[in-house]
C-alpha cells in the first residue's frame, strides 16, 4: 500500500529501516520525509516502538559512533512522532507474534504497535514480509547495504 500523500486520519508506524533511511538520505528518505511532513500538519499520525529507536541507535552507534547515535537521537525527538513504551501489554503482544512468524523481536514490536493504532509499518526490510497478513505494510525502496549488516 503506497500513497504519494497521507489521508486523513492514517498512521504510521516507522521501523528502525524507515528511520535510518531517513535519517541517512538514503533513496526512500522522500518517502519518510513526506509522511513526516504530514503528522506535522495533522494528516497522519507516526508512531515508532521504543524498542526500534534503541535498534536505531545501536546500529548508528555500530556504523558511525555515539556521537553520531547521539545527534541521530536528538534528530528523533524533534520529529512528530509519538515514541510507544515497552510496556507489559507490548511485550506480549510482540511475543505472541514473534512466536508466529520468523521476523526479529524488534519487527514484532512494529507489527505490535502498527496493530494498536491501525497503522501500516513504513519499511524496506524484507523479513516483514513473512508477516504481511497480520499488518499493512508500506514498502519502502531498499538501498544495497555495505558489509556492515544491520
Amino acid at each position: 500500500m503506497k500513497t504519494d500523500v497521507a489521508s486523513k486520519d492514517s498512521a504510521y508506524v516507522l521501523d528502525s529501516f524507515a528511520a535510518l533511511a531517513y535519517l541517512e538520505g538514503e533513496l526512500s528518505a522522500d518517502r519518510v520525509r513526506v509522511i513526516l511532513q504530514d503528522a506535522h500538519t495533522g494528516l497522519c499520525k507516526v508512531f515508532m516502538s521504543l524498542i526500534n529507536l534503541g535498534e536505531v541507535l545501536y546500529i548508528t552507534e555500530r556504523e558511525q559512533g555515539l556521537t553520531k547515535a547521539q545527534a541521530a537521537l536528538a534528530a528523533i525527538e524533534q520529529l512528530p512522532i509519538k515514541i510507544l513504551p515497552a510496556t507489559q501489554q507490548a511485550v506480549f503482544a510482540a511475543a505472541h507474534i514473534k512466536a508466529q512468524y520468523r521476523i526479529s523481536y524488534a519487527d514484532a514490536f512494529a507489527i505490535a504497535a502498527a496493530q494498536e493504532h491501525g497503522a501500516a509499518v513504513v519499511t524496506g526490510d524484507p523479513e516483514f514480509s513473512q508477516a504481511q497478513a497480520c499488518v499493512r505494510l508500506e514498502w519502502l525502496v531498499k538501498k544495497p547495504r555495505t558489509a556492515k549488516t544491520r
